[in-house]
């Protein structure tokens, strides 16, 4: 394999793990809806913990965009 085709495969994954992290943080805010709607007295703490979960993944689909690009 050489150099050229190796950048693509590397941008190629770069490029995946963007709409896999969407789907996460998705995934992440749908469930904690979810578990507030069934228990309404944990709210105010699991909507934090939610906040800071979806941060996390954003910056995973950030990383990977700014990897995007670096690579050459």
């Amino acid at each position: 394999m050489d150099s050229q085709s190796a950048m693509y495969i590397a941008k190629g994954l770069a490029a995946i793990a963007i709409p896999v992290a969407a789907l996460g943080q998705g995934y992440l805010i749908g469930k904690a809806l979810e578990a507030m709607g069934r228990n309404p007295e944990v709210e105010g703490s699991l909507f934090s913990k939610m906040i800071i979960g979806a941060a996390l993944v954003e910056s995973i689909a950030i990383l990977s965009f700014v990897a995007y690009f670096l690579i050459k």
